[in-house]
């Protein structure tokens, strides 16, 4: 896996090194056409030409129109000179490039870099991930769930739109999608809708309470369907306070069990936590189950009080208390042999700070020491709501993040790429410069920029700063008075 990380820190580092040229730049705009060429498999893809030739330099067999041949030669010339100038392995990265979905996430950056130019972070013609809330319907009732999530809603998306929409975001050039809910494993559409994403080269994953793929068949046609990344939420080392946390006795077990399957068979996972009070005391004891398990990543999901969270929010961590947690699992991913990441954006900061300068966090997948890390960094920003990512809700409302659930369109009145190029909360948070008080002035507010999420649950506006943050603790300490004033809280 390290491997693949440093290749991947190698393209983005070539694309600014190259692109950052406005001379190239303006050429290759020329690549920004889409045009259908034939791959090997005998499927007919209609992509960007940067996508043909990314797949030119990966060495596979693509039937293009002649003009293509000579832009993937060209193409070839411009990849070879970048990486021979930072020392990148060009074998290395041909092999990464195989990957559909990987050679979707570059095209982006690529398209994103010739349209905009270099953007500290990078802006971008669409989202490297889509969250889609699949479906309403879940058999569990969580504590925490940001959709409330329970019976399928009445105007969730057809099949039929569900299959328009996977087409939609293909055309967009979308590079991954996870499906969520609500619980996306016991929709009848989801093996269906997997498979759709599979087809067209995109990344499909799934974020789970596990409760289906404790059946080993189920999670093998899932796999089969083209399933990649598995997210399996698990709250407590102990079956009794995860069972009532998630409201339903035995989830505790389905969820262990589908770990364990996930495991046995290879396929791209990790153990989901969401760190409150609740669970807090808990972290060495969850690391030591994820071991035992033999799970090789576990992402800590920040707490947003918002859905059935509301209504736990004094189960949030104070700044103080996540700024130790952070450091906590900063020091755990040194002694254990896993990853250990959180999605608060704010550890970026702390991987920084804790290594010297050395390690970074630039998203909740990888925590790195090289050069190239800082180039991911730099591009992925901290916070995507809306600039790297977006939500999909069951109805086919766009939303930043699910954390986030602002509509700004629905698909079935606008194409996602139109929404996603004109919506103007999208535009407020891919510009850094309006955020209010210290996230405006921080120094790491280009590898953090503060959860949006929390900013806008806390205090209704998108640019506020974010209060879970060790430097906004003033802010905390405000709305926790304010919280006592009314009697929500006692001393």
């Amino acid at each position: 896996m390290s491997g693949k990380r440093e290749s991947t820190g190698a393209l983005l580092t070539v694309l600014r090194y190259v692109l950052g040229n406005p001379v190239i730049r303006a050429y290759m705009k020329t690549y920004l056409k889409r045009i259908s060429c034939r791959y090997s498999d005998d499927k007919i893809v209609e992509q960007s030409m940067l996508y043909h030739a990314l797949a030119f330099f990966a060495r596979e067999v693509v039937s293009c129109p002649l003009m293509m041949r000579f832009l993937g030669e060209s193409f070839e010339i411009l990849m070879r000179f970048g990486l021979r100038i930072i020392g990148g392995d060009e074998g290395s990265v041909r092999i990464l490039l195989k990957d559909p979905a990987l050679r979707r996430g570059v095209a982006l950056v690529f398209e994103g870099i010739a349209r905009y130019g270099v953007t500290v972070p990078q802006k971008l013609p669409s989202p490297f991930l889509i969250v889609w809330n699949f479906t309403n319907m879940c058999n569990l009732r969580c504590k925490h769930c940001y959709q409330r999530a329970d019976k399928p809603l009445p105007d969730e998306l057809t099949l039929e739109e569900k299959l328009k929409l996977v087409d939609q975001l293909d055309k967009a050039g979308v590079a991954s999608v996870a499906l969520s809910g609500g619980e996306p494993t016991i929709h009848p559409h989801f093996l269906q809708i997997v498979k759709a994403l599979s087809d067209r080269g995109i990344h499909a994953a799934v974020a789970t309470n596990g409760w289906m793929f404790a059946d080993r068949d189920f999670l093998m046609r899932s796999i089969k369907a083209g399933l990649r990344y598995i997210e399996v939420s698990v709250d407590s080392a102990y079956p009794h306070k995860h069972d009532e946390f998630r409201g339903v006795r035995g989830s505790w077990e389905k969820a262990v069990k589908a770990l364990e399957n996930i495991v046995k068979l290879g396929v791209d996972h990790a153990m989901a936590v969401t760190i409150t009070k609740y669970n807090l005391s808990e972290v060495d004891d969850i690391l030591d189950l994820a071991e035992s398990i033999g799970v090789k990543r576990v992402v800590f999901f920040n707490f947003v009080p918002v859905g059935r969270g509301v209504d736990i929010i004094d189960a949030d961590l104070d700044p103080v208390q996540r700024e130790f947690f952070m450091r906590k699992i900063y020091d755990e991913m040194k002694k254990r042999k896993m990853l250990i990441v959180t999605t608060a954006p704010q550890f970026g900061k702390v991987t920084l700070q804790m290594s010297s300068g050395r390690s970074i966090a630039p998203t909740h997948f990888y925590v790195g020491e090289d050069l190239m890390t800082r180039a991911v960094a730099e591009f992925v920003g901290g916070c995507g709501a809306g600039r790297i990512y977006a939500g999909i809700q069951p109805n086919g409302d766009v939303i930043p993040c699910v954390f986030l659930p602002l509509p700004v369109g629905n698909i079935r009145e606008r194409s996602f790429r139109e929404i996603w190029d004109t919506s103007p909360v999208f535009k407020i948070l891919r510009d850094r410069s309006l955020l209010k008080d210290f996230c405006g002035k921080c120094p790491f507010k280009n590898v953090c920029g503060g959860c949006r999420a929390r900013a806008y649950a806390y205090f209704k506006d998108l640019t506020a700063p974010d209060p879970g943050c060790i430097y906004n603790l003033r802010y905390w300490n405000m709305l926790r008075e304010k919280r006592l004033e009314r009697g929500v809280i006692k001393k």
